[in-house]
């Protein structure tokens, strides 16, 4: 399918790796001209390399886009653009009771409060041109919540209630705003994940990802090719008519029906 955005540009945060990179790979396969944003300056490197070997447009930005000092140095690299996806990394795991108001904050200024600023930025500008696609990476957790994932769980349900109102009210100008949910990807997110899991069960890394694999309705975990795939469609001219929407990619997973 072509998916009418080449020549677009685009903001893809902490991109180096995982599913970022997968959505910034898939964006510049289609000929948009693509920002990478990560803090690793080694892994940002290489994942433009990649992109341009593969025959895309691409240019990094080394920042913590959590950070003021970060958005304005992407800003400044990237001061408008048709596309803009908002990613980073989740909070850590853990118990509830052991979390104090300094890392709420900073859950919160991670997984909610900076894709609000990104937005606050870049939406003005899209209007005006009457065309905008932005998408958040968010979680499933946000319609299963996790236990161990309460600061996750907290932050990015706050993201998606803002991103519902706001959605209604810039379709009309052909900006849409949508959250992709992972489920389990091969990542090195998920990997961390398991390392956790593991130490705490005494099981191996290697158990813990094998038993997830098997309680999944696919049978395995999702390869990042495939969310990036699904990113581009959502940042496609065909999907102006989707917005606010959360989309689970999980493989089954949710047991839900709504």
């Amino acid at each position: 399918m072509e998916l009418g955005i080449d020549g677009r540009t685009a903001l893809v945060c902490a991109s180096s790796k995982g599913s970022g990179k997968a959505c910034a790979f898939a964006l510049a396969a289609e000929g948009v001209k693509t920002t990478l944003v990560a803090r690793g300056a080694d892994a940002l490197e290489a994942a433009v390399a990649e992109i341009r070997a593969a025959g895309g447009m691409a240019v990094g930005v080394v920042g913590d886009i959590t950070t003021p000092q970060g958005r304005q140095l992407v800003l400044d690299a990237c001061p408008q653009v048709d596309i803009l996806v908002t990613n980073a990394g989740g909070p850590p795991t853990g118990d509830f009771r052991d979390w104090d108001r300094a890392q709420w904050i900073a859950a919160l200024d991670t997984n909610m409060l900076t894709p609000i600023e990104l937005i606050k930025a870049y939406l003005p500008g899209m209007q005006e041109r009457g065309f905008g696609r932005i998408v958040n990476l968010t979680s499933g957790a946000v319609k299963a919540s996790i236990d161990v994932l309460g600061l996750s769980n907290g932050a990015r349900s706050g993201l998606t209630g803002f991103v519902a109102g706001l959605a209604r009210k810039t379709v009309a100008h052909n900006v849409t705003l949508n959250n992709l949910l992972p489920g389990p990807f091969e990542t090195d997110r998920l990997r961390h994940t398991a390392e956790g899991q593991a130490q705490a069960s005494g099981k191996t890394v290697d158990e813990v990802l094998a038993a997830r694999r098997a309680v999944n309705p696919a049978g395995r975990f999702g390869q990042p090719a495939e969310f990036g795939a699904a990113c581009a469609f959502l940042c496609s001219q065909w999907a102006g008519y989707i917005t606010g929407q959360n989309i689970l990619l999980d493989g089954g997973a949710y047991p839900g029906t709504f």
